[in-house]
């Protein structure tokens, strides 16, 4: 078989199969050449899911009768003026979208330059062109696509429902109406329009008219720029997450990309914050020098190269962190409004079957352990333990087990002087402390604070010195003895992080020595999570680069447990604990520490407002 040169239609069709897999991938590259075209206004319409007919109208420059003859010629672009493929400003560069299109479809394009006195349009079906002819038209250009792949039957069975690809076009507008949100775009079909976004000032604004409801509540505002890279955009708090990944979206110059370094980026500014089971909701903007980016490394545009991929990865992470901890002490509103609405369904109401007078007579004891500071603690004895835990939620902080709080009558203070988490007014079913806010009620899981607070300490203090606590008898605990040569292969770098064991047997270790914060863990329990978050990775990575794993476990344990009595002192100590705390809005799991609930809405769960 001899090489000899394809027909030109071919190659046009080859490079459809790269660039037009499908309905939204076609409206994706027409809209990008409306953007390019300086268009204020596009506005979108689909007919059976773009299968049948889609077009793109645009309120752009235009194209006279000449270019409207060389933009459906393959590699013919306007948009590369020094020849420069490191110096690209435009979403398209490559001049294959038109003829690709064209090769395996019948399109027609119409247009008419600002200032000019008539329009032209140009057909092309299945690559064979016309020629051009006066039209009707508007300033700017409408490219229209029918009978998409009718010169490639067999691409037709790879396309999906109508259905299905009228959701891939929402997507591909979505992301675009993000990226650009001083452009306005819509969505119609053959009866409604589907999407609407005006044009607006405001990023926020359009995201969340595209992303819902409660985005803006929801996220934090992350800002930095360093050697020219600028970050900008938005990340949910650790509260706020999802199921998939599907609402991270990450955009590089004006381009909605999927790299592996910002998802990796992404997934690493959250690490202890939220469980590996959920994904964080993201919408980031990156502005590279065209120099320190390569967009020519897919024929979709929709992957990049960096330069520098260390240092983008290393601004997304720090930048990301910083914001949620500067907001840390907040959780997602959702929560909260959540916990009003099942409350919602669970009231029913039923009818008195006698009036009652001089108030409720029955006991509430069992039901809240309260303290006040007018009261001493009620029902801290009544698991058998009649010994009041010590406590040390603070370096600085401990509760001596004979002191009694005396009664004193203190002023409630004014809606300015509450703290952030508000004044502790009760523990709950001896796990949740009720306090009362500037705003209304809040509810926080102890547990869950208590654990944070221990986190973040023993991650502090790992990168200096840790305190230990020598024990008196060393635990001898029984093992596994694969966990016990683990164990005791990691023995040195185990010790950095206040924990003295050594190999007792083939299956034994006896802990020496364990972290000072972790006084009141259960140490078997510990050093059998540790030993299996250890088995979880590889054993030639090194310890230091797991340790917010291991101290995870540590912090689970050396926590306060749910079922735990606290004096009003310990609890309000929690509290201003949290406050300090930059991640305290959620558990290392991801969980929320705290729920808000508002006054307003609480009013209106009793009719108090409409």
């Amino acid at each position: 078989m001899t090489i000899r040169l394809l027909p030109q239609n071919l190659i046009n069709q080859i490079a459809a199969g790269e660039v037009v897999e499908r309905p939204a991938a076609a409206l994706k590259e027409l809209i990008e050449n409306a953007i390019d075209a300086g268009g204020t206004t596009i506005d979108v319409k689909m007919i059976d899911g773009g299968k049948t007919y889609f077009s793109v109208t645009d309120n752009g420059k235009g194209m006279t009768q000449e270019e409207l003859n060389l933009a459906v010629e393959r590699h013919a672009t306007s948009k590369l003026p020094d020849e420069d493929l490191f110096n690209i400003h435009f979403l398209g560069f490559r001049g294959e979208a038109l003829p690709s299109i064209a090769s395996v479809a019948r399109l027609t394009m119409t247009s008419r330059p600002k200032g000019a006195s008539e329009a032209w349009s140009l057909t092309v079906e299945g690559g064979q062109k016309g020629e051009p002819r006066p039209a009707a038209h508007g300033f700017g250009t409408t490219v229209e696509v029918r009978d998409l792949f009718f010169a490639t039957p067999a691409r037709l069975k790879f396309l999906k429902s109508s259905q299905s690809e009228l959701l891939a076009a929402k997507d591909v507008i979505n992301r675009l109406a993000m990226a650009y949100p001083g452009i306005g775009f819509s969505l119609a079909d053959d009866r409604r329009v589907i999407l609407n976004y005006p044009a607006t000032t405001s990023v926020l604004a359009r995201v969340s008219a595209v992303i819902g409801k409660g985005f803006d509540e929801n996220v934090v505002s992350v800002q930095a720029s360093h050697d020219g890279i600028q970050l900008s955009g938005f990340a949910g708090l650790p509260t706020y997450t999802r199921a998939t990944s599907t609402e991270q979206y990450l955009f590089v110059n004006g381009r909605c990309i999927k790299d592996k370094v910002l998802t990796g980026a992404v997934r690493g500014a959250y690490q202890g914050l939220i469980g590996h089971d959920v994904y964080p909701v993201a919408v980031l903007f990156l502005n590279v020098p065209n120099a320190d980016v390569d967009v020519n490394v897919h024929p979709a545009k929709t992957e990049v190269r960096f330069k520098d991929a260390a240092k983008v990865k290393g601004i997304l992470v720090g930048s990301i962190r910083q914001a949620l901890i500067e907001h840390g002490n907040k959780t997602s509103s959702a929560i909260g409004t959540e916990m009003l609405n099942k409350a919602v369904e669970m009231v029913v109401p039923r009818p008195m079957s006698r009036p009652i007078s001089g108030g409720y007579r029955g006991s509430s004891r069992g039901l809240f352990n309260t303290y006040t500071s007018s009261a001493r603690p009620v029902g801290n004895v009544s698991d058998g333990n009649p010994e009041m835990p010590r406590m040390a939620l603070s370096d600085s902080y401990s509760v001596r087990r004979d002191v009694v709080v005396n009664p004193v009558q203190v002023a409630t203070p004014t809606p300015e002087e509450f703290p952030p988490l508000g004044l502790a007014k009760a523990q709950l079913h001896k796990t949740y402390i009720i306090a009362q806010g500037k705003e209304g009620i809040i509810i926080v899981d102890q547990h869950a604070a208590h654990e944070r607070l221990t986190y973040e300490k023993l991650m502090q203090r790992t990168e200096t010195s840790i305190q230990t606590q020598m024990l008196l008898i060393p635990e001898i605990i029984d093992l596994k003895p694969e966990e016990v040569s683990l164990l005791g292969r990691r023995a040195e770098e185990l010790k950095a992080f206040g924990f003295v064991l050594d190999v007792f047997g083939a299956d034994c270790v006896a802990v020496r020595e364990i972290p000072a914060l972790l006084d009141k863990a259960d140490i078997k329990r510990l050093v059998q999570d540790i030993a299996d978050t250890l088995k979880e990775f590889d054993d030639t990575v090194l310890l230091k680069d797991r340790i917010k794993d291991v101290c995870a476990r540590m912090a689970c344990h050396g926590s306060i447990r749910a079922g735990r009595v606290l004096t009003i002192e310990e609890m309000n100590a929690l509290l201003r604990q949290m406050e300090a705390c930059g991640t305290s809005g959620q558990c290392i799991h991801g969980r929320p520490t705290y729920v808000e609930l508002k006054l307003s809405d609480i009013e209106k769960l009793f009719g108090r407002r409409g």
